[in-house]
């Protein structure tokens, strides 16, 4: 029997969030936005209202209020946020512990092996070739069933894809916004998967789907049919598990709730209201992101570092993404030099740049046997120091400790771009507006 996940994607979250907080907000074109006075001027979340007039996240507030005189504009309050995006999934322990969560707002629950009763429905099934499958009809009422109880429980809505992997549950999710259930089953998924763009597939960012569109694989159901020797040998290993997602063979588990969380990669990205133009910006900017990428780093245990993303969006709105290959670290100056090098390396002036973004990858958990020589200075004095600068930011404040070259620039001392900014943990390439 083939498995039951459901991805669940709350609608509008910190706006949805917002309006519970303040019901006066109802109905409201709202848009959650930065501080103006921190440089952080712009839309990070928006309601459907603000949708339907075109205000896009990433739009400074003059740009949102230009399209949308009459908007709302709030500050984002991220520990309410954090709080009820924990209330949802108390509700959705109520029916299994396979829990996965996939950013602030978003996760996949696995119903396989639920022993809790969806009343009043009883599973139904549909034969085929001699094999028992749930019914579409079944399925659509677990999806259905879950969106009512957070309804009724929290005041939120959600969009949830049903489907029999991680991948194409996530894919159902964002077909039917908002509010809304879409099912993709094992018998009728190529009639809902095939004819949809390459580009809605998880991890196919940008770049890739530029790339996949120019091979002649511009839908999902051309990539699925396309040889898997040459995927392979246009994008490496990332070819073979495109070919997997696109044709349904994902066997990827949900994680149980309590699992810890395994990371491909730690980043933080920020879009400025205006365009930086200044080279000596641009390397504060770097130290700003990496400041955050580094304690993140140090949270989440993954020992250290041995790759450095550099994610750059121009005023035009393109974008490219490179990286390099570094001794291991967690140091948050180490991450900032080697970004700030693929920057020079590969941005030539003038320039406008509209957002930056910084990441790590290939963890070592740590395993790795690194001998620091004194010619990189004392690499555990430099982690003490870090971390102790970590306590005292928890306990007083971001703004009570900064690093020099931070410091030249005011505005940027209060910038806390660390629990400001709580992203998914997808691509810098792939960053639509969903």
């Amino acid at each position: 029997m083939e498995r039951i996940i459901i991805h669940s994607d709350l609608n509008n979250f910190y706006a949805s969030v917002e309006r519970l907080l303040n019901p006066g907000l109802s109905g409201k074109p709202v848009a959650v936005c930065g501080d103006r006075e921190l440089r952080k001027g712009i839309v990070l979340a928006k309601s459907e209202e603000a949708k339907k007039f075109g205000v896009k996240t990433g739009d400074a507030i003059w740009q949102a209020r230009k399209k949308c005189p009459d908007i709302v504009v709030v500050p984002p309050q991220f520990d309410k946020y954090m709080e009820f995006s924990r209330k949802v999934k108390a509700v959705y322990a109520g029916y299994t512990d396979l829990i996965e969560s996939y950013g602030i707002d978003e996760c996949w629950l696995d119903l396989s092996h639920s022993t809790l009763v969806f009343p009043p429905f009883e599973p139904k099934f549909t034969e085929a070739n001699g094999e028992k499958h749930y019914s579409e009809q079944y399925l659509r009422y677990l999806g259905d069933f879950i969106r009512e109880e957070v309804k009724r429980k929290l005041g939120l809505t959600v969009s949830c894809g049903v489907s029999f992997n991680k991948v194409f549950a996530k894919l159902g999710s964002d077909l039917k916004k908002p509010d809304g259930t879409t099912v993709i089953s094992v018998l009728g998924y190529k009639d809902v998967v095939n004819g949809l763009p390459v580009g809605d597939l998880l991890y196919v960012g940008k770049a890739t789907e530029k790339k996949l569109v120019s091979m002649g694989l511009d839908t999902i159901g051309k990539l699925a049919a396309a040889d898997r020797k040459k995927l392979t040998d246009v994008f490496g290993k990332t070819g073979e598990t495109l070919s997997v997602y696109a044709r349904g063979e994902d066997d990827e588990p949900v994680k149980h709730m309590n699992d810890k969380r395994e990371y491909k990669s730690i980043g933080n990205s920020n879009t400025y209201p205006e365009d930086v133009e200044s080279i000596g910006k641009i390397e504060r900017l770097i130290y700003v992101l990496s400041e955050s990428v580094a304690t993140r780093l140090r949270e989440t245990d993954q020992g250290l570092a041995d790759t450095v993303h550099l994610w750059v969006r121009y005023a035009d709105f393109t974008d490219f993404t490179v990286q390099k290959k570094v001794r291991h670290t967690a140091l948050c100056g180490e991450i900032a030099e080697h970004a700030f090098s693929l920057f020079k390396e590969n941005v030539k002036p003038p320039f406008k740049v509209r957002a930056l973004g910084v990441s790590v990858s290939g963890f070592d958990n740590g395993r790795s046997q690194v001998t620091f020589d004194e010619s990189f200075g004392n690499y555990a004095k430099r982690e003490k120091a870090e971390r102790a600068v970590d306590e005292i930011r928890k306990r007083h404040g971001y703004d009570k400790i900064q690093r020099g070259i931070i410091a030249e620039e005011p505005e940027l001392m209060r910038d806390d771009v660390k629990n400001s900014h709580v992203i998914k943990p997808a691509n810098f390439e792939d960053r639509e507006d969903k």
